[in-house]
């Protein structure tokens, strides 16, 4: 059986794909819905809120301690490597939001349609010039997004020019009674 990596695949203009070095040992997954509690509303027993739908958050997935190291090499670890992750947090003017990815191990899409919504890295280890040759992300969230809705049912309705109705004036009654 081949080894396959664990990467995250950019679903748009705005970012490049991002290749681990390493695979992650361990992926945490969270899945949450909202519900509200009603104002007033109570249960007769117990004197608890009741409570109502609101909606299902999206998923997450988080990936820990994801190591890098380009020490044999002797080449910059943040720029080899970690600048792609941090590009995927940055705002894209022309997106208007940060880049979409997709993430994927082998044959498995563990989030195929996702955005970083965190990220947390530390540089370990220097040459001695000052050059990172060693960072551990110790923190990845991926946060799962929707499909693009179509675009191409949906249409501006026509509308229609207003018309103004012709009223007649009102004859005052006061006026009327003086005569």
């Amino acid at each position: 059986m081949r080894l396959e990596k664990a990467y995250l695949s950019a679903l748009d203009s705005g970012g490049e794909d991002i290749h681990f070095m390493f695979n992650p040992t361990e992926l945490t997954f969270t899945g949450s819905v909202k519900y509200n509690d009603n104002q007033g509303a109570q249960a007769e027993k117990t004197g608890k809120s009741k409570v109502s739908f609101s909606n299902v958050n999206p998923s997450t997935v988080t990936i820990s301690n994801i190591l890098f190291d380009t020490y044999e090499d002797g080449i910059d670890v943040f720029q080899a490597h970690i600048k792609k992750f941090r590009d995927a947090i940055i705002f894209v003017p022309g997106l208007k939001r940060t880049p979409m990815y997709g993430f994927f191990w082998g044959e498995h899409p563990y989030m195929p349609r996702c955005v970083v919504e965190n990220l947390t890295y530390k540089l370990t280890m220097f040459l001695a010039d000052g050059t990172p040759v060693r960072a551990v992300i110790d923190s990845l969230t991926l946060k799962e997004a929707d499909e693009p809705e179509s675009t191409q049912s949906l249409s501006t309705p026509e509308v229609s020019k207003p018309q103004r109705l012709k009223t007649q004036p009102r004859k005052n009654k006061a006026a009327k009674s003086r005569k």
